[in-house]
């Protein structure tokens, strides 16, 4: 079983890798690119947007939505499922595997792609939402620069 194309379903790199096309990659399509369609991009379909498939959005595929796909649903594939290919998963091509393919990787091959905001936002919104078991696991991955404490500015957790 492999992680299912969703058609209109957008998704931006969001692993550690800071090469090109990487999630903390800031040029052209980056996981923290500014440009349009990029993934810190608040333009529609952009991963700070709040427009419909926006990775602030709270409607179906959204990166805040909690239907099915959501990144704050807690279904198969959801952004805090902890089963296979899910946001939460430590498992091979999950929001948290180390290894190639996952969100926590920092190799420039395989990419992984998600629906969420960059971590420091999406980690901010499960922690404003009272999500403190994802929050504690999501912490336990994620290096510290990137926790929304020390990421933002005058943010208290």
């Amino acid at each position: 079983m492999s992680r299912p194309i969703i058609p209109g379903m957008r998704t931006w790199p969001r692993n550690l890798s800071t090469s090109q096309g990487g999630g903390l990659s800031t040029s052209q399509y980056g996981g923290m690119s500014t440009s349009q369609y990029g993934g810190a991009s608040t333009s529609q379909y952009g991963g700070l947007s709040t427009s419909q498939y926006g990775g602030m959005s709270t409607s179906q595929y959204g990166g805040l939505s909690t239907s099915q796909y959501g990144g704050l649903s807690t279904s198969q594939y959801g952004g805090l499922s902890t089963s296979q290919y899910g946001g939460l998963s430590t498992s091979q091509y999950g929001g948290l595997s180390t290894s190639q393919g996952g969100g926590m990787s920092t190799s420039s091959f395989n990419v992984y792609m998600s629906n969420i905001p960059p971590w420091p936002y999406f980690l901010r919104e499960v922690d404003l939402r009272g999500y403190d078991w994802a929050s504690e696991l999501i912490r336990a991955y994620l290096p510290e620069f990137l926790w929304p404490e020390n990421f933002f500015q005058n943010y208290q957790r």
